[in-house]
């Protein structure tokens, strides 16, 4: 089997955390270069609205000088948690080891920031009770940029 190529993807968005128009740049394993379709490898830190394994359309943005993200083309089902460390004397692996031990993948960011890959299949209640359990503690604080529908909680 032949192994998977890589793209560099830039995502701009307007950032209401930061307040002001932001960049992000995650790794995509190409499906139909000529078509401009990719799929998402990363877990977006920042960017709202897409999550791990999304098919994407992306094209080369002359002004930009790289490949830009434009818009999904097929959701995965996947969501997308982020997760703010209240306190510094908590360990963020340990908090990480938490979620993956429910099924979901993580990416650090530093110390007191990490995101959440929510796979599809996973059922998400299990996750957001754990999620709410750690914030009534004070432990952290959590958003979530992109909560599928398989995941929205009626």
């Amino acid at each position: 089997m032949a192994e998977e190529e890589y793209e560099k993807i830039l995502f701009k968005f307007y950032s209401n955390v930061l307040d002001e128009e932001t960049i992000e740049t995650m790794w995509a394993v190409i499906v139909d270069k000529e078509k401009g379709l990719y799929k998402l490898d990363s877990i977006p830190f920042y960017a709202p609205d897409v999550a791990a394994n999304d098919i994407i359309y992306a094209e080369f943005d002359e002004y930009q000088e790289r490949l830009t993200y434009r818009h999904t083309v097929e959701a995965s089902g996947n969501s997308t948690v982020q997760v703010v460390i209240l306190e510094s004397g908590n360990d963020t692996n340990e908090i990480r080891e938490v979620f993956d031990l429910l099924g979901c993948s993580s990416e650090k960011y530093s110390e007191r920031y990490f995101v959440i890959d929510v796979p599809g299949s996973l059922n998400y209640a299990v996750v957001q009770d754990k999620l709410t359990e750690l914030q009534n503690a004070g432990i952290l604080d959590y958003a979530e940029p992109c909560l599928s529908k398989k995941h929205g909680l009626e």
